[in-house]
């Protein structure tokens, strides 16, 4: 296996599977665009991009027609459910990890009427980003893309993606700026609520999607600063040192420390052993009081979460 791994000094804060985003609205379900800041498509301009699929907005009446054949096929599968239950089915439903999804869009020229994913004028950032990130030129079922975060840096590398075999890791880097290049990280929530946008400070942004993307961001919206362990009480470091030696946690794995608004202490693991291609890092986390007593999960306020 070949996983990446941070410089020395410099603290892994999470990692995701990660491509660019879909549109979700009629006119533009299952499409995307590439643009410049004039709203012209540039995929064909992007260095070292394939041929990908170029897609048109669908007309008014299209979208129309459209959303009306999800509405009688979103009402036959409610029937269904129904009728399952009725007769004694264990059934539930979700809308994935986060299920954070709106029907109210944040930009109706972005999300509605038109759906880039990426703005960029020439010579910024954006316009260097992989063209593995696009579903419509990569084969997700054989191939992942993720998004590495850390205190210094964005990361996205590629790797196989073997479904019989999700801890096979053969990371290639496909691209990496510095955090300091990064202006903006804004959650997307219109329709499944797994978007996010990453606004450079050159002006250029992308918008990418993950199906763990609070996990993802965690340390992004809003920014966290991260606390070093030998500025706690000795009480506190003691409770954390007992949480790490009962989660067997490796002695070359450092605690993520961070406040949470309620002035808790939040602490987040990261365990190199269950890394896998379909999820990115598994974590462990857990919280403490400021006079470094355990905060029971029944116990925990909205901002602990």
């Amino acid at each position: 296996m070949n996983i990446w791994q941070p410089d020395p000094g410099e603290t892994l804060l999470s990692r995701a599977p990660v491509t660019f985003a879909t549109g979700a609205a009629p006119r533009v379900r299952g499409m995307r665009w590439f643009r410049d800041t004039e709203r012209n498509d540039i995929q064909h301009e992007l260095p070292g991009w394939p041929k990908g699929p170029s897609f048109t907005a669908r007309s008014t009446g299209g979208a129309v027609a459209q959303k009306s054949l999800r509405g009688a096929a979103t009402a036959a599968g409610v029937a269904v459910m129904a009728f399952l239950s009725a007769a004694g089915g264990n059934v539930s439903g979700g809308g994935g990890p986060d299920d954070s999804g709106s029907d109210t869009p944040d930009d109706p020229a972005d999300e509605v009427e038109d759906f880039p994913v990426m703005w960029a004028a020439p010579g910024t950032i954006a316009r260097t980003l992989p063209w593995q990130l696009d579903p419509g030129r990569s084969d997700d079922k054989h191939y992942s893309t993720h998004l590495i975060v850390t205190d210094r840096r964005f990361v996205v590398v590629g790797l196989p993606f073997h479904k019989k075999n999700l801890k096979a890791i053969e990371d290639e880097v496909l691209w990496q700026c510095a955090r300091t290049d990064i202006s903006a990280v804004e959650l997307k929530d219109f329709k499944d609520g797994n978007d996010f946008k990453v606004a450079f400070v050159d002006g250029s942004w992308c918008r990418l999607s993950c199906h763990w993307r609070r996990k993802l961001t965690s340390y992004l919206t809003p920014p966290r600063e991260l606390i070093p362990l030998e500025s706690l009480t000795p009480q506190q470091q003691k409770t954390i040192q007992e949480i790490t030696r009962e989660k067997q946690v490796p002695e070359s794995v450092s605690p993520i420390l961070s406040y949470n608004p309620n002035g808790r202490i939040r602490i987040h693991i990261l365990l190199p052993s269950k890394y896998t291609s379909a999820f990115g890092a598994s974590e462990v986390s857990a919280t403490i009081e400021p006079d470094g007593r355990r905060v029971d999960i029944g116990d925990y306020q909205p901002e602990d979460f």
